[in-house]
């Protein structure tokens, strides 16, 4: 998985940021490593310079193998608030990704099983004529 860190010219400190950000998505999204190409995250101060409650956003933008990119965003008093709300964000977001992707292998692959044989369907259309013939008969 490659990782990409940008941050904007108010967000100080970018080549340990980068390296402490690189390593938090590493380790908290390593289950991830083989299905993930890339990760891009994206660090702002929204106010610039003048204080603000929640001002520090981070975007990360995941690129699943084989499937639509996922984004997300999470804002903060502080940077490293807003990067671990983020990481948080996106693992829930991949594992609600790939969770649905294996159920739907699950079902494709269990369903030849769940139709039921030719014979079987004549057999309950069958049963169902007759109930309806017999309750024409009983009106």
């Amino acid at each position: 998985m490659q990782i990409q860190v940008h941050g904007d010219n108010h967000v100080e400190g970018s080549a340990r940021l980068s390296e402490w950000v690189s390593a938090s998505i590493s380790s908290k999204l390593e289950r991830f490593d083989d299905q993930v190409t890339r990760v891009v995250v994206h660090i702002a101060d929204e106010n610039g310079d003048k204080a603000g409650a929640k001002d520090k956003r981070c975007q990360i933008e995941a690129r699943p193998k084989g499937q639509q990119p996922v984004s997300v965003t999470h804002k903060a008093e502080s940077v490293n608030l807003a990067v671990d709300g983020a990481i948080e964000k996106l693992n829930t977001s991949l594992t609600s990704l790939y969770g649905k992707l294996r159920s739907k292998r699950a079902l494709s692959q269990h369903a030849p099983e769940a139709v039921a044989p030719a014979g079987q369907d004549a057999l309950l259309e069958e049963d169902f004529l007759a109930e309806e013939q017999s309750r024409s008969a009983g009106e």
